[in-house]
C-alpha cells in the first residue's frame, strides 16, 4: 500500500547561503549574480535549480534569475541599482547592467530618447536622476504602461518623471477601460418567419369544388306568406 504524497511539494534544488559583496552581487558556481543593492554585507539564502536561481532575504523572495550556463558569466538586473544611481547619476551611462537592460529589451530606444533630452535640458546629472525616478516607477506599474507614458511626454516635451507617471496612468487605465468593455460584435441578420395557416394548407391539398354556390330564394316565400296573413291558425290561443 503506498502512503499518501505529502501536503508540501517536494523541494529538489539546492540551498546556499552566501554574502552579497559591496558591487551588490553573490557568486554561485563560479557565476555571479545582482542583488539589491540594501544587502551589500549580508547573507542571503540562495535556491539553485536546474534552469534558474531565487534569491531569499530570510522568507522575502529579492531576486529571481535565469541560470548561467557558461562559466564566468555575469547577469545583473538593472533595477537592483537603482537606489545607488540615484546618489550616483554619472555611473548609469558605462553600466554593465544598462548593456543587459538594453540586450534584453527592457530599456528601449524610447528611454535612450527620453533620457538624452533630458539630460539636454536640465542638465546631465539632473536628466539622469529624472531617469532613474522613470525606472523607479517599474516597480508598481507595467513595464509597456512606462514606455507608453515615456512616448506620450516625449511628445508633448514633458521632461518630469511626474509627466511620465501621468502618461503611463493613463495608458493602463485606457488599457482596463478596453478589457472591461463588452466585446462589440454586429447584429445576426433577422429572418422573418413566414407563418402558413393550417386551414389554407388543408384547402390546398383537396381537390377543386364545382358545385353551384347555395342559394336562399326558397326562404323568401315564407316571408311574402307571413306578410299576406296566411301563417298558422291563432285558434286555442288564449
Amino acid at each position: 500500500m503506498l502512503k499518501p504524497l505529502p501536503g508540501e511539494p517536494f523541494e529538489t534544488g539546492r540551498h546556499f547561503a552566501l554574502r552579497v559583496d559591496r558591487h551588490s552581487q553573490i557568486s554561485v558556481r563560479t557565476n555571479r549574480y545582482s542583488v539589491p543593492v540594501r544587502l551589500i554585507g549580508r547573507k542571503v539564502r540562495v535556491l539553485l535549480h536546474a534552469s534558474e536561481l531565487v534569491v531569499y532575504d530570510r522568507r522575502e523572495e529579492v531576486a529571481r534569475h535565469e541560470r548561467l550556463k557558461a562559466k564566468g558569466q555575469v547577469r545583473l538586473v538593472l533595477d537592483h541599482y537603482l537606489e545607488a544611481l540615484v546618489r550616483k547619476p554619472g555611473a548609469l551611462p558605462g553600466a554593465t547592467a544598462l548593456e543587459q537592460a538594453r540586450a534584453a529589451g527592457r530599456f528601449t530606444p524610447v528611454h535612450d530618447a527620453w533620457w538624452a533630452a533630458a539630460c539636454k535640458a536640465h542638465g546631465d546629472s539632473e536628466g539622469t536622476k529624472a531617469l532613474v525616478a522613470v525606472l523607479l516607477l517599474n516597480r508598481h506599474m507595467k513595464h509597456e504602461h512606462v514606455v507608453a507614458g515615456l512616448a506620450s511626454a516625449l511628445r508633448a516635451g514633458a521632461l518630469t518623471v511626474d509627466a511620465v507617471a501621468l502618461e503611463a496612468r493613463k495608458a493602463a487605465e485606457a488599457e482596463q477601460a478596453e478589457s472591461a468593455a463588452p466585446s462589440q460584435q454586429p447584429p445576426e441578420p433577422t429572418q422573418h418567419a413566414t407563418v402558413t395557416s393550417l386551414t389554407v394548407r388543408r384547402l390546398a391539398q383537396l381537390p377543386p369544388d364545382t358545385r353551384p354556390l347555395p342559394s336562399v330564394a326558397v326562404y323568401d316565400q315564407l316571408l311574402r306568406r307571413r306578410s299576406s296573413g296566411q301563417g298558422p291558425s291563432s285558434k286555442g290561443e288564449l
